[in-house]
């Protein structure tokens, strides 16, 4: 196989006429470059360079190489140098978010709009994200995903925090708990809708309720907020949420703080290393981290 350094070796000497001058640009010693000319003089079959008088003249051979060369050199500079802009009008590319609906539907309208306005060519599709396995982002199947992250998550895929949130109480307007002050008692006392995309029967709600001595009813588990909050909307069921998530979703709803002590969390956004470089991908991390940030 040939080495696909003598290329730049012959360009640079095309381009000097003279070992030395050559040897100087490429900072060789004169018979290092002496030496590649040899290669360079049995791997075409040519002279490429031949004296005349005190210095060299090219082949016929070399001339014909020339500009080929040197083209071939500058594009292989151009394909190692790092990319510097991304012309977003010309882009065309359908990049796949896994992400919840509840997240589409809060976020999505600003994240689509500055798409259109931007990079009209570049097509988002989403789909549901019920775990937290990270083998499509591997795979290459999904480009970017949103969600808590797991502190158990494959440490080859890199996260960059979108927003903090916290759980928040919804009930439809009218419910006993719209009125006055909401208690933990008062909390535990009514019916719940406990959202669990793996199916438990329990969370971080019940056992903070349980270390006040408390114990609240779930009559119904579902695998979504927006579920939840439907509920919610047309029943007594109370439902626990993310509040910067489920924005959207509980408009017309009465919204209350829990009266319990629980940590927020970070939504994050989540993609392979292997897109971290990509200019496309980076302006759409980009606009999702605005988007998120309003």
């Amino acid at each position: 196989m040939p080495d696909l350094n003598l290329l730049i070796t012959l360009d640079v000497l095309l381009a000097e006429g003279s070992v030395a001058r050559a040897a100087k640009r490429l900072q060789l010693s004169p018979s290092a470059m002496s030496r590649a000319l040899a290669r360079l003089r049995e791997t075409t079959g040519d002279p490429l360079l031949v004296r005349a008088g005190r210095g060299l003249v090219p082949t016929p051979r070399a001339l014909a190489l020339r500009e080929q060369v040197s083209r071939l050199v500058q594009d292989a500079h151009a394909v190692l140098r790092p990319a510097q802009s991304l012309d977003l009008a010309q882009v065309a590319r359908t990049f796949t978010l896994r992400t919840s609906e509840e997240f589409v539907e809060n976020f999505g309208p600003a994240l689509l709009a500055r798409i259109a306005r931007e990079a009209p060519g570049i097509r988002l599709r989403f789909v549901s994200r019920t775990d937290k396995d990270s083998t499509l982002l591997r795979e290459g199947s999904v480009d970017l995903e949103t969600g808590v992250v797991d502190p158990t998550a494959s440490p080859e895929v890199l996260t960059q925090a979108l927003f903090r949130d916290r759980l928040v109480g919804v009930v439809r307007s009218g419910h006993p708990l719209s009125q006055g002050e909401v208690s933990a008692q008062r909390f535990a006392e009514g019916r719940h809708v406990y959202v669990s995309r793996r199916g438990r029967a329990r969370g971080q709600v019940d056992d903070a309720l349980q270390a006040l001595g408390l114990t609240r009813q779930i009559s119904t588990i579902v695998a979504g907020f927006a579920t939840a909050i439907a509920l919610a909307r047309d029943t007594d069921l109370i439902a626990s949420v993310p509040e910067r998530y489920t924005a959207h979703q509980r408009e017309g709803l009465h919204s209350f703080a829990l009266p319990l002590t629980l940590p927020p969390f970070t939504v994050a956004m989540l993609w392979h290393p292997r897109l971290d470089a990509d200019l496309a991908h980076r302006w759409l991390r980009g606009c999702l981290r605005e988007v998120c940030g309003q």
